[in-house]
């Protein structure tokens, strides 16, 4: 329970303990890491009704979806403090491809032409 957590902290400060600076170093490591991942789930799904076009939609509305989902990814990028240009790179490559793999399927499906 956290009383005792705050027990053994006391007494690990009290007594000058090496193990209360790598708790510290931890638990600071530990805080950063849940504060990033809130912090990108509450960006990614600021994304979900752009990206479900890409899984459910014709190529038409995928290409509908578009502005709303790069607008979306500017914000991401202009304002999300742990999302990094490799984070990007990667949800690009993810966007492009499953937009490759959307158009595949309707083609094959004989959905008619993309240009139309």
């Amino acid at each position: 329970n956290s009383e005792r957590c705050r027990v053994v902290l006391s007494v690990l400060q009290v007594a000058k303990s090496r193990a209360l600076k790598r708790w510290k170093v931890n638990d600071n490591a530990i805080t950063d890491a849940a504060n990033e991942a809130k912090d990108n789930v509450k960006y990614l799904h600021t994304l979900d009704k752009y990206i479900d076009p890409l899984y459910n939609g014709t190529p038409a509305a995928v290409v509908e979806s578009l502005p709303g989902l790069l607008n979306n990814i500017k914000m991401m990028n202009t304002i999300a403090r742990y999302y990094s240009t490799q984070r990007m790179t990667t949800l690009f490559r993810k966007v492009t491809e499953q937009m490759i793999a959307n158009c595949r399927a309707f083609v094959e499906a004989g959905g008619g032409s993309l240009w139309e």
